[in-house]
């Protein structure tokens, strides 16, 4: 259980609890801490855009803002979203993902959009924003903001109790489209440096180590939260991290609550997929036969590099047994068939195939399509008798094979074994996934007589 709610001062609370969490984000007395206000005659800049969109606002402003963010999203398709974001490539992850969004959405000049979007970023939740950089940004952003309808007026969702069309200004429009760019860029650009470093990827970042660790909120009025009253004007912090300790699985409250949950969290998701796992289901790239090595995500680039040998010498001292085999197909937990020569075959294709993806990437070439028989097919060559002179010749293949993954991997800078170009998994999960190879041995297992 987290720790109970915690006064911090006279006019500040925080809830670290689920339940506690959970309601506070539902009533609707606690409102997001509003933009400070401005006049016609402030100019453009990054106070008058906080007081233009949904983010900051509350009430008939919040769902005139809100539909209109909701109208772009419908525009956004997250499959396509995700092979977008696989064939891009930049070490900073945020341009990648703006750029992404701005593509999509029609915009002109997605490069520059992404730029301006950034530096706008670094102070959009700022209380009091004072940073000339980002106000000349917010200028440039606002008549580039035309893509997609000439309009967008915007429905509510099914979230609201009715129908009601909205009508917004077309600075409106151009703000909430803003808003939406810039608060996709530091939240999902978090969302995939935390899944990186994490051993479960995207679901255990947002289980353990949430993008968006807190969330504030103003009471509009007395409220209670909890059984703890909350006087009109305290100011509360929900501790996100530690409430998601205690969430049901596959709930995850950095995307928000109803009724102000987040409504790019499926573009989101589809974005930092693409740039983690690549354009393709990762169930569906390989035969079905190794896994991957979740270590691979925490290694510095010596470990990394020493995967592959480590794991080709697993499989060469089971190897080294099979002269003992009996010649009778061996069928695995996963109800595959394998004998040795079909398990040096599998690591062997499964080295070369990686590496030759790999090294199409790198030359910004398409990756050609394999058309190894996989472990789908026994061929009559799988059944032969396995001799010295065959575990000869598997010792020279995947040596081999393995000594160019360790040097290729060392050559690579660490930016590209993360942020890797082409369409495809990140380079390190790539060597991970090469690194299980180990699977097709261990079907075999060791022959060594009892």
């Amino acid at each position: 259980m987290s720790e109970p709610t915690v006064i911090s001062g006279p006019d500040t609370m925080t809830f670290s609890r689920y339940d506690d969490v959970t309601a506070a984000l539902a009533d609707p007395a606690l409102v997001p801490l509003p933009a400070a206000p401005v006049t016609p005659d402030t100019p453009a800049g990054v106070a008058r855009l906080r007081a233009a969109v949904a983010r900051f606002s509350s009430g008939e402003p919040h769902a005139r803002r809100r539909a209109l963010v909701l109208a772009d999203l419908s525009r956004l398709d997250p499959a396509a979203l995700r092979v977008a974001a696989a064939a891009g490539f930049d070490p900073d992850v945020r341009l990648r993902v703006v750029r992404v969004l701005a593509a999509a959405l029609g915009l002109a000049d997605p490069e520059a959009v992404a730029r301006d979007v950034a530096t706008v970023a670094r102070s959009y939740f700022a209380d009091a924003p004072d940073d000339p950089e980002a106000d000349a940004a917010v200028a440039r952003l606002l008549p580039a903001m035309s893509g997609g309808p000439e309009r967008a007026t915007g429905e509510q969702s099914d979230e609201a109790a009715d129908e009601e069309q909205y009508e917004a200004s077309d600075e409106e429009v151009a703000a909430n489209r803003i808003g939406l760019l810039v608060q996709a860029c530091d939240a999902t650009a978090a969302l995939v440096d935390r899944a990186r470093r994490h051993g479960d990827g995207l679901a255990g970042a947002l289980r353990e180590d949430p993008p968006v660790p807190v969330m504030r909120r103003l009471a509009a009025r007395a409220t209670e939260v909890g059984g703890v009253a909350v006087p009109a004007g305290a100011r509360v912090v929900l501790d996100i991290a530690a409430a998601q300790t205690e969430a049901p699985d596959g709930v995850a409250l950095t995307f928000g609550a109803r009724p102000r949950i987040c409504p790019g969290r499926s573009q989101a998701l589809a974005i930092a997929e693409g740039i983690l796992f690549g354009a393709s289901d990762p169930a569906a790239v390989d035969d079905g036969g190794p896994g991957e090595v979740p270590v691979a995500h925490g290694l510095g680039k010596t470990e990394l590099a020493a995967l592959v040998p480590e794991m080709v010498d697993h499989v060469l001292t089971l190897a080294a047994t099979w002269t003992a085999w009996g010649g009778r197909p061996i069928v695995n937990a996963d109800g595959r068939t394998y004998t040795p020569h079909k398990a040096v075959r599998r690591v062997a294709d499964h080295l070369l195939d990686h590496l030759a993806e790999l090294d199409a990437r790198l030359a910004g070439e398409p990756t050609e399509p394999d058309h190894w028989h996989a472990s789908n097919a026994t061929s009559p060559a799988d059944l032969a008798p396995f001799t010295a002179a065959d575990l000869d010749e598997a010792r020279s293949r995947l040596t081999r094979l393995a000594g160019i993954w360790s040097r290729r991997v060392a050559a690579l800078p660490d930016a590209v074994l993360d942020d890797s170009p082409g369409t495809g998994w990140s380079f390190r999960r790539i060597v991970g996934h090469v690194a299980g190879s180990g699977y097709y041995a261990d079907s075999v297992g060791d022959l060594s007589p009892v």
